[in-house]
């Protein structure tokens, strides 16, 4: 450490390593990391795995950092049997360590490599294409390639001006109703794409006005919530003695004050013995050794668990529910963990509608059914709901970097201007070629339809500031864009009128419809 901190955050690291210790955890970087230690400390760990694995596939390698490649590398060994599917132009992830460069060190460490261009993309129409290829063609690329499609050359880019954010969103809406209405597309076709996460307020207020259904990516599912979380653990501990994670959630919970040197302690212990935390944690001839207050308050988690345990044998699992939250004064605790009493009463919501679930599968199932059944049943309606969101018929809005994988009939890429896409830290670090591999994936989302917007101007800390187009607008070709006053590709009012009547054709189809 040379300064104060750097000292700060060494001593803030240590104390993270002794938690995941105590915890048995790691951390993501940890599942390479520790291979890699254990592979070059123990070569004869390494060389049973190299028997075991004949032959290797990696996806996505351009989103590989360093340690994965040197993972890779000491798996395939000197037989070098494998194979990586990977896009330098789709490489968006350097922030988190991501090396595109990878790609081209397989050529200097594996002399053997061949090299398979895919370059038919089955997704987009040509002219998408052609914009993204003259885009991405303006980074210095490790491998060249053009993408091409069968799918004929499709609409023109649409590039829509706009006087500020809110006009950006109603235009952008207006357009999708009035795309809608056209294509008979179902709201699931549509994706609004935008750089930050704080471009999505004013989005979200027009499809809100004009009873648009969406869903923001990355939004969160009721058994994703804290609280339910909390208190699903507790039940799932009950019902499975055995599960360490619950108990690891729980066992501070509200604070007992175990810290992470005793829960280390409990860990060394039970592992050897393969025992479960709580079994460990109730057994009298380890707690002995134990300071008196550490061994007092585990001895009474598992006696006061125990407690529940039995009374779950007789009593219906939202009984055992209520009892648990008065037991431990949640709704307090709860209260303290909350910024202001708003938040707090949507949160205790929460805990309620969770209880008369509860109470609503023991009434539904009979009396036969047990916790566990009940703690069974939570987790198979938890993963109906994620999957219910996925597949919901709704307009998906996300970042750039959330999009990446997927695709959309119609794509709205809104914000394309200087100081967003590029973003403004890449512009002063003196790197925007991620952002334009970042504006290359958003144009290829789309497989029919694309309209790219920005803004003259932006709110910034309550300030009205002039906004410039993005100059990755300037790289794409002009023949296949529909930008007003800029491609010369201004309909005429023959033109104009025939897509009007379009638009009421469509519109008195869909009334005729309802």
């Amino acid at each position: 450490a040379q300064t104060d901190d750097e000292l700060r955050a060494a001593a803030v690291y240590a104390d993270y390593q002794r938690h995941l210790q105590a915890y048995n955890a790691v951390d993501f970087d940890d599942l390479i990391a520790q291979p890699l230690h254990l592979f070059d400390t123990e070569p004869e760990v390494l060389e049973r795995w190299r028997q075991r694995l004949h032959y290797l596939l990696v996806d996505e390698y351009q989103d590989t950092n360093g340690s994965q490649y040197e993972l890779m590398r000491r798996l395939t060994g000197v037989g070098a049997a494998f194979t990586v599917v990977g896009d330098d132009d789709q490489s968006i992830y350097a922030w988190r360590g991501a090396r595109p460069d990878n790609l081209s060190r397989l050529a200097d460490d594996f002399p053997r490599l061949e090299v398979i261009k895919l370059e038919q993309n089955y997704r987009s129409t040509n002219r998408i294409l052609h914009a993204a290829n003259e885009l991405i063609g303006c980074n210095p690329r490790h491998f060249d390639k053009r993408l091409w499609s069968a799918l004929g050359p499709g609409e023109p880019i649409r590039v829509a001006p706009s006087a500020d954010a809110e006009d950006e969103a109603r235009c952008v809406v207006t357009d999708l109703l009035s795309n809608r209405i056209r294509q008979g597309r179902k709201a699931g076709d549509y994706a609004i794409l935008y750089r930050s996460n704080h471009q999505a307020q004013p989005l979200e207020q027009q499809l809100r006005e004009h009873s648009v259904p969406y869903r923001i990516s990355g939004g969160q599912s009721f058994f994703e919530r804290g609280e339910v979380k909390d208190l699903l653990a507790y039940l799932k501990l009950l019902a499975n003695p055995t599960d360490d994670r619950a108990f690891l959630r729980v066992i501070n919970l509200p604070r007992r004050e175990i810290g992470p040197a005793t829960l280390e302690k409990l860990g060394a212990y039970a592992q050897p013995r393969r025992q479960s935390l709580y079994a460990a944690a109730g057994d009298i001839a380890w707690t002995e050794r134990l300071d008196a207050r550490a061994a007092n308050r585990l001895q009474q988690f598992s006696s006061w668990m125990d407690g529940l345990a039995a009374m779950a044998e007789s009593e219906p699992a939202d009984a055992v529910l209520r009892q648990l939250i008065t037991d431990i004064d949640y709704a307090d605790w709860l209260r303290l963990q909350t910024k202001d009493e708003r938040a707090f009463e949507r949160r205790w919501k929460n805990v309620e509608a969770l209880v008369q679930w509860i109470k609503r599968l023991v009434a539904n199932s009979g009396t036969t059914s047990t916790l566990e059944d009940i703690v069974g049943r939570l987790g198979l309606m938890d993963l109906l709901e994620r999957r219910e969101e996925d597949d919901s018929d709704q307009v998906q809005l996300m970042t750039l970097h959330a999009a990446k994988g997927l695709e959309f009939n119609c794509v709205y890429l809104v914000g394309v201007e200087e100081g967003l896409l590029p973003h403004r830290n890449s512009m002063e670090a003196g790197d925007i070629e991620e952002e334009r591999r970042l504006m290359y994936v958003g144009i290829t989302r789309a497989r029919r339809e694309l309209m790219i917007s920005y803004a003259r101007r932006r709110r910034q800390a309550g300030q009205w500031v002039e906004c410039t187009p993005s100059p990755f607008l300037e790289e794409l070709p002009v023949d296949e864009l529909d930008w007003p006053g800029r491609s010369g590709k201004e309909k005429t009012r023959e033109e104009q009128l025939a897509e009007g009547q379009s638009h009421l054709a469509g519109l008195r189809a869909l009334l005729g419809e309802v």
